[in-house]
Formats: structure tokens, C-alpha cells, sequence
């Protein structure tokens, strides 16, 4: 009975030693890649060119996070899109033209420091800024919705620069 138990634990062991990076990779594309800018994740690439595995329903929302990044980040106070994160947006206008019955909501987010209706405004500034952007690739403004959730929904708990960059950002989510 010993010798059963431990060959379980073992074949238990030896799978997990086996596994790939690939389901962490996929995990951080879904959460926009490096930083929401893309980055190698994944395994394999879309033809928009962004992060993912490619094993997505084609204009699903694992398809958004996984293939091209569904988040952008922005510096503090800011509602500026960085030149850094503008590819991201980029590659959403092709993929939402390419998908023209796809109808998002881009929500807008702020770190932990400021009052609720401060960053309730700045949230919301930030959902506008995306939007705005992905309108002037083409993408029709009828098909995108804003909200803002300030600081009520952290990506990342800690009250830390780390926590922060990640909880400033706009997220596209398929309706």
C-alpha cells in the first residue's frame, strides 16, 4: 500500500516537472503581456501580430487578452497613452475592425492613492483616452462603451509601485 502511494506521488511529481511555461506565459498575455504592451508570451503569435497561444474562439475575449493585449497602463495621474502602450491599442482597432459584430467596454482604473471620486474622474478620463484612440484607427465609437471603477477593482493588491503601474491601466472586455 506504501509502495502504491508513493509511485502516485512520484508519477504527481514527474508530471509537474514536465510541464511547461506555456500556461504561465498564457496567463501573463491574458493580463496584456509585458506590461500590456505586448512582449513575448505564449506560444505562438497572432496575425496582428501581438503575444498568445492562437488557440483562441476567433473575437472572443480570450482571443483580445491572449492574442493582442486587452490593457493599456498609464503613469500616475496621467491619462496619456504612452508611445509604449499606443501599439497595443493599435493592434485592438485591427482586431475589433476585423471583428466588426464585436461590441467592448473599456473600463477604466486607478491605484489605491487618491479620494474614490478622484480616481473615480481620472478612471473614467483614462477609459475616454483608449477610446478615443481606437475611434481614430477606424473603430466606430457606437460599438465602444466607457466605465470607470477608480480604485473599487485592483488587478493587484499591495500598496507598492508595483501594485500601482498595474492597477493604472484601461482594460477592453468584450460585451
Amino acid at each position: 500500500m506504501k509502495f502504491a502511494s508513493l509511485a502516485v506521488l512520484g508519477l504527481a511529481l514527474g508530471l509537474a516537472a514536465c510541464s511547461s511555461s506555456s500556461d504561465t506565459d498564457a496567463a501573463a498575455a491574458g493580463r496584456g503581456g509585458a506590461g500590456g504592451a505586448g512582449g513575448a508570451g505564449g506560444i505562438g503569435t497572432s496575425p496582428l501580430g501581438g503575444p498568445g497561444s492562437g488557440n483562441f474562439r476567433p473575437g472572443s475575449q480570450e482571443e483580445l487578452a491572449g492574442s493582442i493585449g486587452d490593457r493599456v497602463l498609464f503613469a500616475t495621474d496621467s491619462v496619456q497613452v504612452g508611445a509604449d502602450q499606443r501599439p497595443v491599442l493599435s493592434r485592438q482597432a485591427e482586431w475589433l475592425n476585423r471583428y466588426r459584430q464585436v461590441q467592448v467596454t473599456i473600463e477604466g482604473h486607478a491605484d489605491e492613492r487618491g479620494t474614490r471620486e478622484y480616481n473615480l474622474a481620472l478612471g473614467q478620463r483614462r477609459a475616454n483616452a483608449a477610446r478615443d484612440l481606437l475611434v481614430a484607427d477606424g473603430v466606430a465609437s457606437t460599438r465602444i462603451q466607457t466605465i470607470s471603477y477608480g480604485k473599487d477593482r485592483p488587478v493587484e493588491l499591495g500598496s507598492n509601485q508595483t501594485a500601482w503601474a498595474q492597477n493604472r491601466r484601461a482594460v477592453t472586455v468584450v460585451r
